[in-house]
């Protein structure tokens, strides 16, 4: 019973944090950024201290941005986590990080614009530096045949949680007199605020029944050169996995697309295709509904094929995506395209981060040290990947052209992982708690 409530526990932190990936990364912050910030005289042109830039080209590299942040930061801090046994704490700290950050953005109106994305830059940062210490806590509270449907219950939950909030978002824009509210624009303004307090407050469930310093270990008065000599170690026990190597490649690749397509989907509907702000928030719906099942399905086939056949199969898909996005022309093919990204888009991450699991040695208590890599790489993959869409669109004058490289990307992915040799383990493996 201890097991299973523990591990429910774990799932509802992606109940509690998938609102910001949805609210604020995918849909309603998009839609208002860009809106707020295009003026008669300038159109898409803004000035951020200064600079004059493209306001999406400026959204897609405060993403960069802020994901280069962490993941210069997190291999550091997981060593220190792992030799002072601190995977809670610093879990809790960034997820009040992001949450009070997504308070700010009630703030933000598009006159003031550093705000804005100082605000977005820092919510993003708690986001991805709470996530490296969730995930590293899969392996210890559950054995490694739960690794997958676990993994997937948690994305799960999240898709559940973040869509019941985002209707609720919808309708403080779409009939605002409802909510006493004055326009759409306070409405999504309120939606930000919102998403803050979901956050903060069901994060309360994990962080009460999640393990704190199941190994017992001390804090060193050393403690940042202990954790940079845990970090060390481990590094190099990765370096010389080829497993662990190919499988970090293929994740870096199809990662690079993945993560994209998830930050600026919304982005691309709006400009290439003129979709209103509904219509985007309509399709990202779409996509979460059928993440739900599409979590479950590629766990099941994982269960029969393995884990590798899962992701090619996944990966195929998703550079035909990337190529039936550069032919996309109304929004019904849009809404079509994402079915079939929402299928991939759940099973995809719910089963790199249990693939990945079942490829850390069963003896090592250093799960967060050896998930920063895992999660570094995801976290590069996005600055290239946001970096290199946002390039190719300023160098073009195309989001399409984007869409195709990030079909490149894939297909690179695809043949890292058509290499790799999942070894098999033993599944005895007993949960930490």
């Amino acid at each position: 019973m201890k097991n299973k409530k523990t591990q429910n526990a774990w799932a509802m932190y992606d109940w509690a944090n998938s609102v910001y990936s949805l609210v604020i990364t995918s849909t309603i912050f998009p839609v208002y950024f860009n809106s707020v910030t295009k003026s008669e005289d300038k159109g898409d042109l803004v000035s951020f201290f200064g600079i004059e830039i493209v306001n999406t080209v400026l959204y897609s590299y405060s993403i960069s941005f802020s994901f280069l942040v962490i993941a210069l930061l997190s291999p550091l801090l997981s060593g220190i986590a792992d030799s002072g046994g601190k995977k809670l704490s610093f879990m809790k700290f960034f997820a009040y990080l992001g949450s009070l950050a997504c308070v700010g953005l009630f703030f933000f109106d598009g006159d003031n614009l550093e705000w804005g994305i100082i605000c977005a830059v820092t919510a993003s940062i708690g986001y991805a530096g709470s996530i490296v210490f969730y995930n590293a806590f899969l392996p210890e509270i559950s054995k490694e045949e739960e690794f997958d449907f676990l993994s997937a219950k948690g994305f799960a939950l999240g898709y559940i949680g973040s869509v019941i909030l985002l209707v609720l978002n919808l309708l403080m824009i779409e009939k605002p007199d409802w909510f006493g509210l004055s326009d759409g624009g306070q409405g999504a303004r309120w939606s930000f605020l919102i998403v803050g307090f979901w956050w903060a407050g069901f994060s309360q469930i994990p962080f009460k029944y999640l393990p704190n310093n199941p190994y017992n270990k001390k804090v060193d008065r050393e403690i940042l050169l202990v954790g940079y000599k845990e970090i060390r170690t481990v590094f190099y026990k990765v370096k010389s996995s080829t497993v662990m190597n190919r499988f970090l490649a293929a994740f870096l690749f199809y990662s690079m697309g993945v993560q994209t397509v998830m930050y600026l989907a919304a982005t691309f509907g709006d400009k290439e295709l003129g979709l209103p702000g509904d219509q985007l928030i309509i399709t990202i719906l779409i996509i979460q509904l059928v993440a739900i099942g599409g979590s479950y399905l590629f766990a099941l086939i994982s269960k029969i094929y393995g884990n590798k056949s899962s992701l090619v199969i996944m990966v195929f898909i998703w550079v035909l995506i990337c190529a039936g996005a550069y032919f996309v022309e109304t929004a019904y093919q849009f809404f079509a395209l994402a079915v079939v990204v929402g299928m991939v888009m759940g099973g995809i991450q719910s089963l790199s981060r249990s693939t990945y699991s079942k490829l850390i040695p069963q003896d090592t208590t250093d799960h967060a040290s050896y998930f920063s890599f895992f999660d570094v790489t995801e976290k590069i993959a996005i600055v290239l990947g946001t970096f290199s869409y946002g390039f190719i669109e300023q160098l073009t004058g195309s989001m399409r052209n984007s869409s195709l490289a990030l079909g490149l990307f894939f297909f690179v992915g695809l043949g890292f992982l058509i290499l790799l040799k999942i070894p098999p383990k033993d599944l005895e493996k007993p949960a930490l708690v």
